[in-house]
């Protein structure tokens, strides 16, 4: 990353992420100082650039709690505009290799587009305790989506954290909560894993979308209408999906002396 700055903040639909090419090790401990939204920078996380043979660049994707996470939607769109807008490639299209395997980007004029995989629904995990009939499933990342007629009724700072750390996902799960609107457009609730409420996400889009099409009550393409705005997900049969959405950088930024001293860098 050029010196003169020590990350980049973007958002995605209001998901924000500082991208960073850190010459220090970002721990936990250090992690969680940075993403803290009164004590440090705040975020909703950290894209860190790494390399990787198995594809042209490589992202970690560290939550605001210091875990680690294996994809991110809004993430990839983000590190995707980062790597073109800061000289790191000057093609459009290019691979990204994630913990949760590697996806193809494509820079488009105002969206970027992601292939992200073919979702994966566990037909054994149907019904939880206190939540009723849910689908778990896996888009790189853990997910459980829960089909609701009306959003307004959901109890999300209750029912997040309940179903994000329910002993039925022993590394925790990401939490959504879909309310079919007609055969193309869904709406969201999302309570990101080691990250909570939050108001938009590419992996959740995806999960939801593939929870109702694998139920058969949308039709591809499916737009996921969320807090932060709307994202459009491609799916075929095999529930491979495609996401395109847009991405804002916001600034640029140094850490403060006070700031390093407490990192410890």
């Amino acid at each position: 990353m050029n010196q003169q700055f020590d990350f980049v903040r973007s958002h995605g639909l209001g998901n924000d992420y500082l991208v960073m090419d850190p010459a220090f090790e970002l721990t936990p401990a250090r992690v969680r100082l940075i993403c803290h939204r009164h004590l440090g920078v705040g975020s909703d996380g950290i894209l860190v650039v790494a390399k990787n043979p198995a594809a042209d660049f490589a992202v970690r994707i560290l939550n605001p709690d210091g875990s680690e996470a294996e994809k991110s939607g809004n993430g990839l769109r983000i590190f995707a505009r980062f790597l073109f807008d800061h000289g790191y490639t000057h093609k459009r299209a290019f691979t990204v290799h994630t913990r949760g395997g590697v996806v193809r980007v494509q820079l488009l004029d105002d969206d970027v587009r992601v292939e992200m995989g073919r979702a994966v629904i566990d037909r054994q995990l149907t019904r939880l305790d206190g939540v009723g009939e849910v689908t778990a499933l896996s888009v790189g990342n853990p997910h459980c989506v829960t089909i609701v007629p009306d959003l307004k009724q959901v109890d999300l700072p209750k029912l997040g954290p309940a179903i994000e750390n329910h002993p039925a996902f022993p590394h925790r799960t990401n939490v959504q909560f879909a309310q079919v609107l007609d055969r193309h457009n869904v709406r969201a609730l999302i309570w990101e894993r080691g990250a909570g409420h939050t108001l938009a996400s590419g992996s959740s889009s995806c999960a939801v979308a593939a929870a109702c099409y694998d139920k058969k009550l949308v039709d591809s393409p499916v737009t996921v209408q969320m807090e932060g705005g709307n994202l459009n997900i491609e799916l075929d049969r095999d529930l491979n999906l495609v996401m395109t959405g847009p991405v804002e950088e916001i600034c640029t930024g140094t850490f403060s002396a006070d700031l390093r001293r407490r990192l410890g860098i």
